[in-house]
Parts: structure tokens; C-alpha cells; sequence
């Protein structure tokens, strides 16, 4: 377990369990402590009852998207720099272009390799 992972905590934001149970796996295994939320809604609750060093969304989820949830936590102060990665199965250019203009940090395409995870993670958090 990575000592310089302690300590730094991350929202994971995606409705399905099974993808954020494995989300949580991956980043606890590597010493980050974890929080789950099911949609946008319950993320943007969570974001602003406690600060994340990084929040990682899915883009479609019912209610509030990822793209939505984006745009919310870049409007509350604690989150002008917080990264924000989105992880989704979306790969258009588009959608890149309205997750970057909404304040993405960067963009993970599911299925995704446990160890890219982990690399793009440790470079925006450190």
C-alpha cells in the first residue's frame, strides 16, 4: 500500500454497483479511501458535505448526468481545481468536447485497464 495515497479521498459516481464496487476495489487496493454515490444527485450531496481530492463520474446515469454533475461542483468554490475524470463508455470527440468545456480534468473509456486507472489517478491527485 502506497503511503502517499493515504489519506486522499475519491467520490466515484456511476449507477451501476457492480462498476463502482470495482472502481473502489481498484483505488482502496492502492491505499485511497473511497466514497460511492449512485447518481449525480447523491454525488453532488456528498461533494458538498465533504471534500474528495478527486471525483470520477460516469456520464449516463438517470436524473443529474456526469456532465451535469461537472458543471455543479465547478460552480461551489472547494471544487474550482478538484480534478475530475470522467469514466464512461462515450468516446466521441463530441462529448469530449462538452466534458472538457463542463470542466473535466480527463476522460477514461470503460472497459478500462485497472493500471491505466490507477496511473491517470495518481497524476492528477499525486
Amino acid at each position: 500500500m502506497s503511503e502517499v495515497n493515504m489519506g486522499k479521498m475519491v467520490l466515484t459516481v456511476d449507477d451501476s454497483a457492480t462498476m463502482r464496487q470495482m472502481v473502489a476495489f481498484i483505488l482502496k487496493s492502492a491505499g485511497y479511501q473511497v466514497m460511492e454515490a449512485a447518481d449525480g444527485e447523491n454525488g453532488l450531496r456528498a461533494s458538498k458535505a465533504q471534500q474528495f481530492d478527486l471525483v470520477l463520474t460516469d456520464q449516463n446515469m438517470p436524473g443529474m448526468d456526469g456532465l451535469a454533475l461537472i458543471k455543479a461542483l465547478r460552480a461551489l468554490p472547494q471544487y474550482e481545481t478538484t480534478p475530475i475524470l470522467m469514466l464512461t463508455t462515450e468516446t466521441g470527440e463530441t462529448m469530449k468536447a462538452q466534458g472538457r468545456a463542463a470542466g473535466a480534468t480527463g476522460w477514461l473509456v470503460k472497459p478500462f485497464d485497472p493500471q491505466k486507472l490507477l496511473d491517470v489517478v495518481q497524476k492528477v491527485v499525486g
